[in-house]
């Protein structure tokens, strides 16, 4: 892959145009937020457009590729390791720390971000980029994906019902609001999934739509609870620096324990670029779902910020493998 193609697939992740529509979202649930039975309405809305989402997901994702990739289980478990373990010790320490440091307001939106799966897009494209394992991040990113149905809102029961964050019986709930879409996508897919992959861009539309309604719901719920005077300018910067000393450790940790194990190159970045990521896709549904109205604003902030962080940053290491001499692309 030439330096040319890879900066035009760089610029195509960053997603740029889409953060700034995630924000737009915001500012219209800052200016104009929905209530009384607009807010119903839009709440019916999210839980459907949620529901198809992962339905298609379901429909679209191969269960031959990701059965065939996982047969390198310890590159899986190194990943699932640092998704599901080390991500939540370290927000729970970060959510332990002082007012001065962690704004209390934040503080479950920062567990929240660590109990996320990976990506799945961003996590094979900085691999091909990085010419690392292709096939080991595809299965990687998929696995991490379709457990972190099951996996995240247990975690999110487990850490944050202590506090009162959420109610054990919600994170009951997004499993089987996610999941049975899911299966029913899996179980359709014979039938459904070849309609999918020919519209793969309507697919794509109904994907990053759906988080659009999520996040205008879910800021218009916290608008009306009163979300802007519990944070000012100076919370969201102390979160900015947080964001990116969280992402720094665990991609320091993901890069030195493949080297100690002996992954080869190309196993390392995929390990890297899979471990290190937590997925807006993912967590803009299940923070609607398992989150009230009034905080699942204040939940997603942490994630959109991490989210544009581990995009700029991953782009410039992705980069740097890129350019390293020894390397040679791995598919299979």
């Amino acid at each position: 892959m030439t330096e040319a193609r890879s900066g035009g697939l760089l610029r195509r992740l960053k997603v740029d145009t889409y953060l700034l529509l995630i924000v737009a979202m915001v500012v219209a649930a800052s200016l104009l937020p929905a209530r009384g039975e607009a807010a119903v309405g839009f709440g019916w809305a999210t839980k459907i457009a949620i529901g198809l989402v992962f339905f298609l997901h379901g429909a679209r994702l191969s269960r031959e590729a990701v059965i065939g990739g996982l047969t390198h289980w310890r590159l899986h478990l190194l990943v699932l390791a640092a998704t599901f373990g080390l991500f939540p010790l370290l927000c729970l320490g970060l959510a332990a720390l002082p007012a001065a440091i962690t704004p209390p307001a934040l503080a479950g939106g920062i567990v929240f971000l660590g109990c996320l799966p990976s990506t799945i897009q961003s996590s094979i494209g900085f691999t091909v980029i990085a010419r690392g394992n292709v096939a080991a991040a595809v299965a990687a990113a998929s696995a991490s994906n379709l457990l972190g149905i099951v996996i995240t809102p247990l975690l999110v029961g487990v850490l944050l019902h202590a506090q009162g964050a959420i109610s054990a019986g919600s994170a009951w709930a997004i499993v089987l609001q996610l999941l049975a879409p899911f299966v029913g996508g899996q179980v359709l897919r014979r039938w459904v999934g070849g309609w999918v992959t020919r519209h793969a861009r309507l697919v794509q539309i109904v994907d990053r739509g759906s988080i659009l309604l999520v996040v205008y719901t879910a800021f218009s719920g916290a608008v009306v609870g009163g979300v802007w005077s519990q944070i000012g300018a100076l919370d969201l910067f102390r979160l900015l620096v947080l964001c990116g000393l969280l992402l720094g450790a665990v991609l320091a940790a993901t890069f030195f324990t493949a080297r100690a194990l002996g992954f080869a190159k190309p196993d390392e970045i995929a390990i890297v670029f899979c471990g290190s990521k937590k997925s807006l896709a993912s967590g803009v549904p299940m923070a609607g779902v398992l989150f009230p109205a009034a905080t699942a604003g204040l939940a997603l902030l942490p994630l959109m910020l991490f989210h544009q962080i581990q995009l700029m940053v991953c782009a410039v290491i992705a980069q740097r493998y890129a350019k390293r001499a020894d390397l040679q692309p791995v598919n299979g």
